[in-house]
């Protein structure tokens, strides 16, 4: 019987399945079981031992996009409700006051997140084509000042922010929150950027230029296409770290501005935190993330030079 030293055997593949899906299922419970909290009840989310088989309702995603003020057992009686989700919250004495401000909060997510995610990389893009392709005067110092600003933690650089954006008048402006995650991302596409066009052949812009292409057209057309996948990962986390951010959503926004990060730990129900409704939140807030991430795969995909010969 003859063995092969580069192909694995029946066995190490067996194991090697079992500890990949043994991981996923692992990193996989605490999103599931947020999806299923906001199925819960707040009596099933609070219960102790956890319930993991409950039946399920909508109550959550309720008091999410929902405000809701108590009412006497006379007024809920002249005033029966008319639609499902008025029934539940007629079992709690209430009646629906209005929408909550979480549409506008997630809406402002998107506004700022998306934004800032655009600026990151078209700036990064030219910048990182710059110090990649031209003779740009002490260019490893500034390299590595533009990775330095990565590495200071943000709450160093808050109150003189903070200040700044108070003088400025940008604090709780969609505008002030852009401006700021794009100087916070700017670094990290800068340095992944250049890694990938470093990586493209600089003959293929030689060619360009000497069909008569502009140095702009080069760009545009040569090397723009070829770096798609370096794009497309730089996106993904840019939009990522701005989708998240915290701490400079807290201390700079309060009510125009305000992104969903700091608006959802904040959802109040019947007698304390309404964690169905956190969980709503969290679920909904995971998908404009999760869909940019889908619809730009085949880009993660794909060599940075497929189809292309190195040299």
């Amino acid at each position: 019987m003859s063995y092969s030293i580069t192909e694995a055997s029946r066995v190490q593949k067996w194991v090697a399945g079992v500890l990949v899906v043994g991981y996923a299922l692992i990193t996989l419970m605490p999103l599931v079981w947020i999806i299923a909290t906001g199925f819960k009840s707040p009596s099933d989310a609070i219960a102790y031992p956890p319930k993991v088989f409950f039946p399920p309702t909508l109550e959550g995603y309720v008091n999410l996009f929902t405000t809701r003020t108590r009412q006497t057992a006379e007024f809920l009686a002249a005033n029966p409700p008319q639609t499902w989700y008025e029934e539940i919250v007629a079992k709690y004495g209430m009646v629906i006051a209005g929408p909550s401000r979480f549409g506008e909060r997630f809406l402002n997510s998107v506004i700022i997140g998306f934004g800032s995610t655009f600026l990151s990389v078209f700036l990064g893009t030219l910048a990182a084509y710059a110090f990649s392709r031209f003779k740009v005067p002490l260019k490893d110092d500034l390299l590595f000042f533009i990775l330095s600003t990565r590495m200071m933690p943000p709450i160093a650089v808050a109150i003189p922010i903070f200040l700044m954006f108070r003088q400025l008048g940008l604090s709780d402006t969609h505008l002030g929150m852009i401006l700021l995650y794009t100087a916070v991302n700017l670094s990290l596409a800068v340095w992944l950027l250049k890694g990938f066009i470093d990586e493209i052949p600089r003959e293929y812009e030689e060619a360009a230029l000497i069909d008569g292409y502009t140095r702009f057209q080069a760009f545009r057309k040569v090397v723009l296409p070829q770096a798609a996948t370096g794009i497309a990962s730089t996106a993904i986390f840019c939009l990522i770290f701005a989708w998240n951010e915290y701490a400079f959503a807290v201390l700079l926004t309060s009510g125009r501005a305000q992104t969903a990060p700091p608006f959802i730990p904040t959802i109040i129900g019947v007698g304390g935190q309404d964690w169905p409704a956190v969980a709503a939140g969290a679920t909904l807030f995971l998908l404009p993330v999760m869909v940019f991430t889908i619809l730009l795969r085949k880009h993660l995909l794909r060599g940075i030079t497929f189809g292309a010969v190195r040299k």
